[in-house]
């Protein structure tokens, strides 16, 4: 049986992690899957922007993913009013603007799950419910959000 592969919404803290003792094990075997086309990887402007102030071998990392691996996603106004709502909910707060729109652009883009080490902010059982709830609320299906951990294949 042939399954459909899997669309994955990686935050900026999955790329960093690659070179992070506690997360590179991990976060590598991630990006290796995804260069293997195990993933179809779903990327946003504001990873792009987050890579920008990242180390040069986070960039460079991101860059070796050939661009048939992954697409774009950008922000609109439909990411924007999920992101607004999640901080107004009181899921996340003021100063986790960028966490939320990461979720928005994920759930917007009918990912299959987005993928984070933010185990504050949205890798987080009470966040993950708050977000659920705002997705059903508004229309959108609850979004599945993993570690990298638990994603790859062991």
């Amino acid at each position: 049986m042939i399954l459909k592969k899997l669309r994955i919404y990686l935050d900026t803290s999955v790329f960093g992690g690659c070179f992070d003792d506690e997360f590179s094990v991990e976060s590598n075997k991630l990006i290796d899957e995804i260069k293997e086309g195990k993933f179809i990887l779903v990327v946003s402007e504001l990873v792009f922007f987050e890579l920008r102030g990242a180390p040069e071998k986070v960039r460079d990392l991101f860059d070796s993913i050939d661009n048939g691996c992954w697409e774009l996603f950008d922000r609109n106004d439909e990411v924007e009013e999920l992101r607004d709502l999640y901080v107004s909910s009181g899921v996340l707060g003021n100063g986790s603007l960028q966490d939320a729109e990461h979720v928005a652009l994920a759930t917007v883009a009918n990912t299959d799950m987005i993928v984070s080490w933010n185990f504050r902010h949205i890798v987080h059982y009470d966040k993950i419910r708050g977000f659920h709830s705002v997705n059903l609320l508004k229309g959108y299906r609850a979004i599945s959000i993993y570690s990298p951990k638990e994603v790859v294949t062991p």
